[in-house]
């Protein structure tokens, strides 16, 4: 969760700096920021969760072929 957490900071970070850059505009870049990092920081999260699981499975499997053999 660490991980995910300093991901969204950094993210949050360049979200503002980018909106900012684009438009001049603090408010703009602050809802950027807010918004876009937001909903993207729960995707990594869940995107980790899914290669962990395929990352599991894989290893579950060749254990058990290992024992097969």
């Amino acid at each position: 969760m660490s991980k995910t957490l300093s991901f969204a900071c950094i993210h949050f970070c360049v979200a503002f700096l980018v909106g900012y850059v684009m438009t001049g505009s603090i408010w703009v870049g602050g809802a950027l920021a807010l918004v876009e990092p937001a909903c993207n920081t729960v995707a990594f999260h869940l995107h980790e969760k899914v290669w962990k699981r395929i990352e599991r499975r894989r290893a579950e499997n060749a254990s058990a072929n290992a024992l097969a053999t």
